[in-house]
């Protein structure tokens, strides 16, 4: 059996990085398109690299030509436009198309837990998620309509070496070091899931090239749930700190920091379970392994080996005191 084709439009950030490692571990013949191996922040050898703008539908189409790939990944898709440029550069092109699309587009507040891929769409307070609602229901029309051959995979909240889930990133990280307060959202005890990205290409990999998976949607978590006092506790244990929590209303936040509202206020502030049934039925050797205490020691590790990557933003370091001084 000769190798998959496969294309990922992006592939190198955080979410898609392990999956290109991943899918080059299992043979697959992979092409990489994005804007330069200079701007990737993680250099992914063995790899095909194209040069192309993945935002830019006209860049993708000058970069690929006229080749066909057994399977088309874009990770770098926002916007409708974007995935109907798509549907038309690759119809006839590829035997699956993959778009990826975020959890946060399940209905908020949310009417019933577990989440199942079942779950209504409806975000009305992040545009983001709007977008990609707007994105799927343009390739359920176009697999309805014509059979154009889609796969639909919605991340939650994936994370890498790089990544600090809580608010503040690591301006608030340095707050724990300091022994200054942080900021929780609500009362902190809404349920929240974290992958690890390796454990989310597991997954992701396995939907490649698989029939089973065409004009389908599927939701790609760990099973660990956790609080964000949990969360943000842990992080503070891998720093060997005791963390000073301090709560304060999810709308208060998003009023006095609009630039983390809608993120907030439309996915982080409601808790979430999701039930992973339907890509573990797919994809059977699916197992989330890394537990979050464990990815969070990677992380700080990662941040305090190199202080080059240590950035506190202090114009938000000081709206984080005021909102201390005013709520708590």
């Amino acid at each position: 059996m000769s190798a998959l084709r496969v294309l990922f439009i992006g592939g190198t950030g955080t979410i898609s990085s392990a999956s290109s490692v991943l899918a080059l571990e299992r043979g697959i013949r992979l092409t990489l398109l994005h804007r330069g191996q200079s701007e990737s922040k993680r250099a992914i050898d063995g790899a095909e690299h194209l040069t192309g703008d993945a935002t830019d539908p006209s860049s993708i189409a000058s970069a690929i030509g006229d080749r066909e790939f057994d399977v088309v990944v874009n990770f770098r898709s926002f916007l409708p436009t974007q995935v109907a440029a798509d549907i038309e550069l690759f119809r006839g092109r590829t035997g699956q198309y993959v778009y990826i699309s975020s959890a946060s587009a399940y209905q908020k507040p949310v009417g019933r837990l577990p989440i199942t891929e079942s779950t209504p769409l409806r975000n009305p307070y992040w545009q983001y998620s709007r977008d990609k609602i707007a994105s799927e229901d343009a390739l359920v029309s176009a697999y309805r309509s014509s059979g154009f051959p889609m796969t639909i995979v919605r991340p939650s909240h994936t994370y890498d070496h790089t990544s600090i889930p809580i608010l503040g990133g690591w301006t608030a990280i340095d707050r724990m070091r300091r022994g200054a307060p942080v900021i929780v959202h609500g009362d902190g005890t809404s349920l929240w899931h974290l992958t690890h990205t390796k454990d989310f290409a597991k997954a992701f990999v396995g939907l490649l090239g698989n029939p089973r998976a065409i004009g389908e949607a599927f939701h790609i978590t760990g099973d660990e749930v956790l609080t964000w006092n949990q969360i943000t506790t842990i992080l503070a244990d891998a720093l060997g700190v005791e963390a000073s929590l301090v709560h304060i209303a999810s709308d208060a936040i998003a009023a006095e920091l609009p630039e983390h509202g809608p993120g907030l206020v439309g996915d982080k502030a409601h808790s979430v379970v999701f039930d992973n049934s339907k890509v573990k039925a797919v994809v059977p050797e699916y197992l989330a392994t890394i537990p979050y205490w464990q990815g969070a020691r990677e992380t700080i590790d990662w941040y305090l080996d190199d202080p080059s990557r240590v950035s506190v933003d202090t114009q938000l370091d000081a709206a984080f005191d005021e909102l201390i001084e005013r709520y708590s």
